[in-house]
């Protein structure tokens, strides 16, 4: 070891700091790394493992700003948890499905309590000092009830500390500041202007009336333990865009960048001139490494998903700080914690409260069907004399769900294929991030209308909530399906058993045993007409009616609808045959008028090019 890094190395072994912490850096000192190298791992991974820091070394090898001495940046919040947190968690949910992302969403539930403040590697320690003389000297005085009031504007929305409490908190977030100054010579920042915490912020104005019912619904009073939480984040990269890499991507060419399927993504807008479209510039954050990676490879994603948690101060009757290599889990919206019963029931008289200014009605065609790929000996092609089921091609279904007589159901019902259920789910990521927001969902009883319904409420991220109603009169023209046998379908205890979400209290309107063989076309036109009616009269009076139905369905579901007068059959035969997979129309109600609209739908369409089969042997080795 160099002179300069043993004199280094006494200085930080001569700070006041706990044992544990030595034992971090020495493992990292053991295995060649430099002081200033493991200072900075511990302090990238809130020195929690030794384990974690070698780990962060090693991705970062090839970092080129690695030797560069580039602190992190520090931040105190106070933090609910408990029954508060989880209602609040539930707020984020619920008003980012119903409203879209707004600004609070990029955080987590907390109260400010200092400016961000940057804290050399080496000195780090003092700060977790400091947090514990804080809080060890309020915590007698800290209230263990604090009283929020809620506060609402055009564009922001959220809970005010009321004066009492707050003034005991600025004086802890004032100690602290005080004690860093001391510990670790950080010039921190406590705030001073009015303590709140954000439920809403930078929304569109129309949506301040839905964000006004939603926070309204939350119960302030709810039982909460604060902790006082400091995070830090990478001064380098405060302005810049995160993204989160969907899929892993191998580079092909020198200058582009490694993606691993989670990996978060540093990219700076100003500095795209040169890129090709489709791809931008990042920095990865797990290796620190620079480069070119495709963007539709990528979805976008918060900064604070980046931030490290380091330590925290419990304020309770017991309060004491966790051990230092003890931290609670961060909070995190994609992946939330079982919400308590009461807080959805709480949310299921919300959302049954919600007000919308229109009703609309979505009819959307099926996914990809597989006998569309494969022709109609696709049973044939993946069931072996047995009943096994093979998947001979990577666009047939992972699995199927067990039926009596099989070969003949899924002749007739047959399923979705695998890129089917892709379109499927897309789709409704699309209809997510336009804020659609679904009052009920109708299918066929086709299989493969199910599948695409449940994959759209999937992509919508509501598929625990809404229940797919199974209508038979929105089944297919019959003569154009079968001719000699009555279609046969899943019943809802199968679909149920399956996982698929089913509403198994409707009534369907138009029973099973009306769909008789080869149906004429008016009787056809007859049954839409009145399923649509049943299904007009009865559904909720505000938000989006999903009917999820055939390439007829586009034309037999909302002529009738529009007041439109059916077609011819031949007209009507010829209009079938040019609607693809995914094809949807989108109607919305004129009050006032009394009728329907036709308009543009809310997403864009689904456009994608066939993928030939491919036979290696035939193609490779034929001379």
């Amino acid at each position: 070891m160099a002179a300069a890094e043993t004199q280094l190395y006494t200085k930080v072994l001569n700070k006041k700091k706990n044992r544990s912490t030595d034992s971090l850096l020495e493992p990292l000192l053991a295995t060649g790394f430099s002081v200033h190298t493991a200072l900075k791992a511990l302090a990238a991974t809130g020195q929690k493992t030794a384990e974690a820091a070698i780990q962060w070394l090693h991705s970062h090898c090839n970092d080129p700003s690695l030797e560069d001495p580039i602190p992190q940046e520090y931040a105190l919040y106070l933090c609910p948890t408990g029954p508060l947190n989880d209602i609040l968690m539930e707020f984020w949910r619920e008003s980012k499905c119903q409203c879209g992302k707004n600004k609070a969403h990029e955080n987590f539930p907390h109260i400010t309590l200092s400016d961000f403040f940057t804290c050399e590697d080496q000195k780090v320690d003092g700060l977790y000092e400091a947090l514990k003389r804080a809080g060890s000297q309020f915590s007698s005085r800290f209230p263990m009830t604090i009283s929020l009031s809620l506060h609402s504007s055009s564009t922001y929305i959220g809970f005010f500390v009321s004066d009492g409490p707050a003034n005991v908190i600025k004086s802890f977030a004032a100690a602290f500041a005080t004690e860093a100054m001391v510990l670790a010579d950080c010039c921190v920042k406590p705030s001073t202007k009015q303590l709140h915490l954000t439920l809403a912020h930078r929304f569109y104005p129309h949506h301040q009336k839905t964000l006004e019912q939603l926070a309204k619904s939350i119960n302030p009073k709810q039982s909460c333990q604060w902790v006082a939480a400091l995070y830090s984040r990478d001064m380098r990269f405060v302005h810049y865009q995160v993204l989160r890499a969907l899929f892993q991507y191998k580079p092909q060419n020198i200058d582009e960048l490694m993606l691993n399927s989670g990996d978060l993504i540093y990219v700076d807008r100003s500095q795209q001139n040169e890129v090709c479209d489709g791809w931008t510039i990042g920095i990865s954050h797990r290796t620190g490494c620079r480069g070119f990676l495709p963007e539709n490879y990528t979805e976008k994603a918060d900064e604070s998903e980046t931030w490290v948690k380091h330590r925290e101060y419990i304020f309770s009757a017991d309060a004491g700080q966790l051990p230092k290599n003890q931290t609670k889990p961060c909070f995190k919206t994609k992946i939330p914690n079982p919400v308590p019963r009461n807080v959805a029931r709480m949310l299921a008289h919300q959302l049954s409260a919600q007000t919308t200014t229109q009703r609309h009605m979505l009819v959307i065609c099926h996914g990809e069907r597989i006998d569309q790929v494969f022709g109609k000996s696709w049973v044939q092609q993946c069931f072996e004399p047995d009943g096994k089921y093979y998947r001979r091609d990577l666009n047939f279904p992972s699995s199927l769900p067990n039926r009596d007589d099989y070969i003949k159901n899924y002749e007739c019902d047959p399923p979705l294929s695998c890129c089917g259920a892709f379109q499927s789910r897309l789709t409704g990521e699309a209809l997510l991030e336009k804020e659609v927001i679904v009052s009920c969902v109708y299918s066929s009883p086709a299989l493969h209308c199910i599948q695409t319904a449940q994959h759209i409420l999937e992509g919508l991220q509501i598929e625990q909530k809404a229940k797919i109603r199974i209508e038979p009169g929105l089944f297919e023209w019959t003569k154009s399906e079968t001719s000699t046998a009555a279609p046969f379908f899943m019943t809802e205890k199968e679909l149920t058993e399956f996982g698929y979400s089913i509403d198994t209290t409707y009534k369907c309107n138009c029973p099973f045993s009306s769909l008789m063989p080869a149906e004429g076309y008016e009787d056809y036109v007859n049954r839409c007409s009145a399923s649509i009616k049943q299904i007009v009269d009865t559904c909720a009076t505000e938000g989006t009616i999903l009917i999820i139905g055939h390439c007829s369905s586009l034309d037999s579901i909302t002529r009738p609808l529009l007041g439109l007068p059916a077609r011819e059959s031949s007209e009507f035969a010829e209009l079938v045959q040019r609607v693809p997979s995914l094809a949807m129309c989108f109607c919305k109600e004129m009050k006032e008028e009394k009728r329907w609209q036709m308009v543009n739908p809310p997403v864009e369409m689904l456009t994608h090019g066939a993928n030939t089969a491919f036979n290696w042997k035939q193609i490779l080795l034929d001379n």
